[in-house]
């Protein structure tokens, strides 16, 4: 399960693990004009976790989801 929500400054993303425990805790993904932040409790240190991502990143990101073991390199266009 999933919420989405629109801040003032970022697109909030809340992901709900409903699988068969355990269980993890949910985390927040929080898009804003520069950059992606994901957020999750760690039980163990008992503070939130946070990962910067740039724009950049995220593409990356998306694009790796879709393609086999590998090394690469995205070409961009001058327009991005």
């Amino acid at each position: 399960m999933f919420t989405i929500e629109h801040d003032y400054d970022a697109t909030v993303v809340t992901l709900v693990d409903e699988g068969a425990a355990p269980l993890g805790e949910d985390v927040v993904v929080q898009a804003f004009d520069d950059c992606v932040t994901l957020e999750q409790y760690d039980a163990r240190t008992d503070n939130v976790v946070r990962i910067t991502l740039s724009l950049t990143q995220v593409q990356d990101l998306g694009a790796a989801l879709d393609l086999p073991e590998g090394v690469y390199q995205l070409r961009r266009t001058d327009s991005q």
